[in-house]
């Protein structure tokens, strides 16, 4: 299959040249809240759930960006407001400079092209009742590609080998296959519009640990044969840790901390983050029995009415007074490393 002309390979380009292109994906104060209402027939909205409630970020061509942190923290619902399935409350979030949201019709057909998801589940996100070759080929046909029969057969082929399937799988059906060969089918879905960005959200989470490693490995070749951003919804830091290049940590729908992969994890200054790192289990008995364990004491606060302030202090080890009154924002700590944390600034300034 034909794919666009591929950038430098990421896995041969330092995160400094990373950092001097410019940004493909920019979410900027990205608010998402969802109305609760309450009645039957005459409903009135009683509260806001505040799934995200002012993120910002940016993910650069050709990199890999990780967003981590507990269910319910608003992970997803970021991924599905860039693919322009959920709508923001507020902020903005722009696409090679444009902002998807005040796209026409026609820009929005084309940003559904140059943007893809793989999800999370590859038993409910394939359709059960068409078989794998219409899968594949349904974007082909959908956006006018390749309206001739044939041609849409002979590419849905390639791309099948493409992701490692064998092009007579475009005869079965999705449950005629093992999770892995879903998972490779849904992959060939995305990159059937040929995109530069895809989400991956939770990708390899529901798949078995050996054939986790081969979908990585087959999101790391994609990405560096064909240039390829990702923004990558995760829960598992070791796999994370080997796909990103970056991450960012959320917590009740704001990010905490975003640094260059290596850093976050050697060098983790936000508490939510230590106590994450930390919930992560030591392949070695003897050093996970005496490595400091950092557990988060209480309960995630409701979306619906968090706390004020920074909306870690409930269960932070280090709040002071301050931390229930002042909201942090991120700052940068050192090179290509931000936290929201303001005890760890002022202890940076040395005023504490």
């Amino acid at each position: 299959m034909t794919m666009p002309s591929p950038l430098p390979s990421v896995s041969q380009s330092p995160i400094g040249a990373l950092a001097a292109s410019k940004p493909l994906v920019e979410v900027d104060n990205l608010k998402v809240h969802f109305p609760v209402r309450k009645g039957v027939l005459f409903q009135r909205t009683v509260a806001h759930v505040k799934a995200v409630d002012g993120v910002s970020f940016s993910i650069r061509r050709g990199e890999t960006l990780g967003l981590v942190g507990e269910s319910g923290c608003g992970k997803t619902t970021i991924g599905r407001t860039i693919l322009k399935l959920t709508e923001p409350s507020g902020g903005a979030i722009h696409f090679d400079g444009a902002d998807i949201w005040d796209l026409g019709a026609v820009d929005t057909a084309a940003f559904r092209r140059r943007v893809q998801a793989v999800f999370q589940d590859p038993y409910s996100s394939l359709n059960p009742r068409m078989m794998v070759g219409d899968i594949v080929g349904e974007p082909l046909l959908v956006h006018g590609v390749n309206p001739i029969a044939a041609d849409r057969a002979a590419a849905v082929r390639e791309l099948l080998e493409v992701v490692g399937l064998s092009g007579a799988m475009a005869g079965r059906y999705p449950h005629e296959m093992s999770g892995g060969q879903r998972q490779r089918v849904g992959i060939a879905r995305a990159l059937a519009l040929k995109p530069e960005f895809i989400v991956c959200d939770e990708a390899v989470s529901a798949l078995d640990v050996s054939i986790q490693a081969q979908i990585i490995k087959l999101l790391e070749d994609l990405r560096d044969e064909y240039g390829l951003t990702y923004l990558f919804i995760g829960h598992d830091l070791s796999v994370v840790r080997h796909l990103c290049h970056r991450v960012a940590v959320m917590y009740l729908g704001k990010l905490v901390e975003i640094s260059d992969s290596d850093t976050l994890f050697e060098n983790p200054q936000h508490p939510y983050t230590k106590a994450l790192l930390s919930a992560v289990p030591i392949p070695d008995p003897d050093v996970e029995r005496t490595r400091p364990q950092q557990v988060i004491t209480g309960e995630v606060p409701s979306p619906i009415d968090p706390p004020k302030g920074c909306v870690f202090h409930t269960r932070c080890p280090i709040a002071v007074d301050g931390c229930r009154q002042e909201t942090p924002r991120l700052q940068q700590i050192e090179d290509e490393h931000w936290v929201a944390c303001s005890e760890i600034h002022h202890e940076a300034q040395g005023t504490i």
